[in-house]
């Protein structure tokens, strides 16, 4: 049982955490109005370009491998503190980079942060949060990356057009692309300031041991009877089950199980419906169509602004109508939205080698 005096406290611990999550779908965003930016500073080629897009990717993956191995070792919280200095370190040296090398090296430094906070960001929450909010409070991590993106395409957009354009010189004699990146060290150094007032997850200090640690923080997240509780954890911990490889296969037949590969399905689909183009490429996309950047730039906005309100509705409609439904939904959606898209290149004219839709 928890005290509801406390849940204050248990709230605003979670908002702290939940700041990681506010960071993965920023650092993910920025890139978008930038990518003019990029080529200009750089000189790149369109391979170039990608890759220089995609290394984020490629941090993240690794950071996400390895974060809960990592988080079991050395603790949530050194594991947080971590990604937050990874996150500042990267949105700086994105922005000051003088090659196409170091921005790479630093974004891949950004994407191990981006990795690590979207394991253990939602872990911690779970581990600290009484079980009657547990659920709502989880649901954050999600609300969080999508404002994080939308803040990033705002920001992108009130940069650019403050300097007149992405490339322009902007502060300091720097071009505006560069403090697309640099407006980061906001939330980054926010997220590196709350995580010191926040405690260790209780259950990562009884499975190391600190028995006194962990009675402490449960009194702190307002436990009735911190004692008992962590007699709970003790026994959840005695009884659990180390996931490994080997439960992937049936007993039965030997072969993988028909759920993972329905698991591994929908998260393939879900990255080959084209969303990442628009989250990633949009400044350009539209303006291969003959937007101006400004406008481009406003219609992420838009796009991030609508993916706000799915994910709440989402949130407010799952327990109701069920996950199946709202996927079933979402595909119908996005289904007609990609066909919309179509049409709408296919009737476009071309006008001195350019896309211009009528």
């Amino acid at each position: 049982m928890h005290n509801t005096n406390n849940l204050g406290a248990v709230i605003g611990i979670s908002l702290v955490a939940t700041l990681g999550g506010f960071l993965f779908g920023f650092d993910s965003g920025v890139i978008n109005g930038t990518i003019d930016g990029l080529n200009t500073a750089f000189d790149s080629t369109s391979i170039g370009t990608g890759f220089n897009v995609a290394s984020m990717l490629l941090g993240c993956a690794f950071g996400a491998f390895f974060a809960g191995w990592l988080a079991d070792r050395f603790g949530r919280k050194p594991l947080l503190f971590a990604s937050a200095i990874f996150f500042i370190i990267s949105a700086w040296g994105s922005g000051i980079a003088g090659s196409s090398t170091l921005f790479v090296i630093y974004r891949l430094i950004g994407g191990m942060a981006v990795g690590a906070a979207s394991v253990m960001a939602p872990a911690y929450i779970s581990e600290i949060a009484p079980a009657s909010i547990r659920g709502r409070l989880a649901t954050l991590q999600q609300v969080a990356i999508i404002c994080g993106l939308t803040s990033a395409f705002l920001s992108n957009y009130v940069v650019a057009g403050a300097a007149g354009a992405s490339t322009a010189e902007f502060w300091l004699g720097y071009e505006a692309w560069r403090w697309m990146f640099w407006i980061e060290l906001l939330p980054a150094s926010l997220f590196l300031l709350g995580l010191l007032f926040i405690p260790e997850s209780p259950r990562y200090l009884v499975a190391s041991g600190r028995d006194q640690d962990a009675v402490s923080v449960l009194g702190r997240l307002g436990s009735d009877d911190a004692n008992e509780t962590l007699h709970s954890i003790r026994q959840s911990l005695d009884v659990e089950h180390k996931p490994g490889l080997k439960d992937l296969v049936s007993k039965g037949t030997g072969k993988i199980k028909a759920i993972v590969w329905v698991g591994i399905g929908l998260a393939v689909f879900q990255q080959l419906v084209g969303i990442n183009v628009v989250f990633y490429y949009g400044a350009v996309l539209w303006q291969s169509v003959g937007f101006t950047e400004s406008d481009a730039l406003l219609i992420n906005i838009v796009s991030g602004t609508v993916s706000i309100g799915a994910v709440i509705g989402t949130i407010l409609l799952v327990d109701k109508i069920g996950r199946k439904p709202l996927l079933l939904i979402g595909s119908i959606g996005m289904s007609i939205s990609l066909i919309l898209v179509v049409l709408a290149f296919l009737s476009a004219d071309v006008v001195e080698g350019q896309l211009a839709l009528s």
